[in-house]
């Protein structure tokens, strides 16, 4: 069967899959809905967080910006997979302890104030809006090409499915249907990763075959000879600074995301959301350790497949015609040789590839059997589809708990809160939709925005409320106000006011951290020079750090 059916066939039996979970998975009381009942076992948790986590940013574009960018590409993999030891040991035990449904409803409530609340909303409704662009960016794309519809259609069908299991099950639809497809999306990017190590290095696994052979000294080579710098070399897109400041943005961010939150409430007990959160970072570790390999290959490939070939081999191979169609890559023999030169100058370089193409292009141009090019086109909508209804719930949440039942009317029925939440769940799927046929760049560049908001809103005051006592609604409102603005214009101004980057030339993706040390600054200030917390929030937050015993 060709790559188009294969594709059809096992991106329908996943659909089928995802929707037959949804369907049994419905719920009615709000409990259910926004937080699964809490009854997730610890490993389906950790499995569930994983997908949630691995979104197409992680599965489509991070293995492009790492083969992009070489050794600076590293800051994904140690934020990314750093920020879940943070929030293992941080965060997570303290907040499920907590026992409430979202990140404002722990806000609201510590802070002992609505406005604290409204603000945590908006930063959340911010991050998840931002994060979402870059899944529906990511769904568009694999149906562009796989199943040769307009990205917009594509884009249109996924927010269909999303909104299917999120509007029925919820929390508890989302949960068993992360977990189906944290299964596809694994065995969908170790496929083509454990063939293409085979292939290149004779070694099937990629992790030894990343370390052990001489591809990157070849890479390196290759590199040098088209004018680039070598592939393994540091500092060479980003400065020493920006690396730093970027990597803990991401690490940070992470902490702070409220749809990575939000699943150690599904958990039981304080002792299953430990276990969650290293069942989860075991998960992640499987995928994010095969990256830089699979990275390194798919360049490797890449150039030796594209680079200094005749118009003609190139027009003969069915991968490069069908990807060139999307637009996402394109070719132009500038100087009339009939050839097409890699080159790392715009007015000479020929070959323009899209990095969110990478790992979708990978089995194609390593030959691989349609079928697995089907299946790795099924990952790559699991990844998408899993994080981005994660996210529409933390926003239906955030309006129709935080603002709706929280503060407009507290004595509304569950029936009323579960049908206001699907309600909401709806309008945040047409926002969603709209971002991903107008999204502001790259996958992995637009999600790492999102980190860099929570990192600059929401990590200062989780930590604060968990560890000081003496921080109060007044300086927790300030703080989140003052790092969520400043992270945000110095984003929007840089990525698309044409503004330099003007701290020290720290990136959009690394201002976070700035933010956040602003958020942390006014925090702590602000709460010193205001009176100290009813004593009663002080208790709290001392009982809050409280070991408990659990049999």
């Amino acid at each position: 069967m060709s790559v188009e059916i294969w594709t059809i066939v096992l991106v329908g039996l996943s659909f089928v899959v995802y929707i037959y979970i949804g369907w049994q998975s419905r719920v009615e009381s709000s409990k259910d809905f926004f937080i699964a009942g809490q009854g997730v076992p610890s490993i389906a948790n950790g499995a569930a967080t994983a997908a949630d986590w691995m979104s197409a940013a992680s599965f489509i574009s991070m293995a492009g910006l790492i083969s992009f960018l070489g050794y600076d590409g590293s800051i994904f993999l140690m934020g990314w997979t750093g920020g879940y030891v943070l929030l293992a040991l941080l965060l997570a035990p303290y907040l499920r302890k907590f026992g409430k449904y979202t990140v404002p409803d722990f806000v609201g409530d510590r802070y002992y104030s609505n406005i604290a609340r409204l603000v945590a909303v908006i930063a959340a409704i911010f991050v998840s809006l931002t994060y979402v662009a870059g899944q529906m960016r990511g769904v568009g794309i694999v149906f562009s090409r796989f199943l040769q519809v307009d990205i917009n259609t594509g884009v249109i069908i996924g927010m269909i499915i999303v909104g299917f299991f999120s509007v029925l099950g919820g929390m508890k639809g989302i949960t068993w249907t992360q977990v189906a497809q944290y299964g596809v999306l694994i065995v969908a990017y170790l496929i083509p990763a454990i063939a293409i190590a085979w292939f290149l290095t004779g070694n099937p696994i990629p992790q030894l075959a990343f370390t052990f052979s001489n591809v990157a000294d070849k890479l390196n080579q290759i590199q040098l000879d088209l004018g680039f710098k070598q592939y393994t070399e540091p500092f060479v897109n980003k400065t020493m600074l920006d690396v730093l400041f970027t990597t803990i943005a991401l690490m940070v961010g992470t902490a702070g995301l409220p749809h990575i939150i939000v699943r150690f409430y599904t958990v039981p007990s304080v002792r299953a959301a430990r276990f969650s959160a290293g069942w989860a970072l075991l998960f992640i570790a499987i995928l994010y350790t095969t990256a830089p390999a699979l990275s390194m290959f798919a360049r490797y490939n890449l150039i030796d497949s594209l680079h200094n070939q005749t118009v003609t081999q190139v027009q003969q191979l069915d991968w490069a015609t069908k990807w060139e169609k999307t637009k996402l890559l394109s070719f132009d023999d500038k100087n009339k040789d009939g050839r097409f030169q890699l080159t790392p100058k715009k007015d000479t370089n020929e070959i323009n590839i899209d990095r969110d193409i990478i790992v979708l292009s990978t089995p194609e141009v390593a030959n691989l059997p349609p079928w697995v090019i089907g299946l790795v086109a099924a990952g790559g909508l699991a990844a998408a589809l899993s994080t981005a209804s994660g996210l529409l719930l933390v926003i239906s949440s955030s309006i129709a708990h935080d603002i709706y039942y929280r503060i407009i009317d507290s004595t509304a029925s569950e029936k009323k809160r579960v049908f206001v939440g699907r309600i909401m769940v709806g309008f945040s799927l047409v926002l969603a939709g709209y971002f991903g046929v107008n999204p502001p760049g790259f996958v992995s560049e637009v999600v790492a925005f999102a980190f860099g908001l929570a990192a600059a809103s929401f990590f200062p005051v989780i930590f604060l409320g968990i560890f000081d006592k003496r921080t109060n609604a007044e300086g927790a409102i300030a703080g989140m106000l003052t790092g969520l603005i400043f992270t945000i214009i110095y984003i929007v101004s840089v990525k698309f006011g044409g503004v330099q980057p003007w701290f020290f030339g720290v990136s959009p993706e690394g201002i976070g951290t700035l933010g956040m040390m602003i958020n942390f600054i006014v925090t702590l200030i602000v709460s010193r020079l205001t009176p100290p917390p009813p004593a009663e929030i002080q208790a709290l937050v001392e009982d809050l750090r409280t070991p408990i015993i659990e049999q």
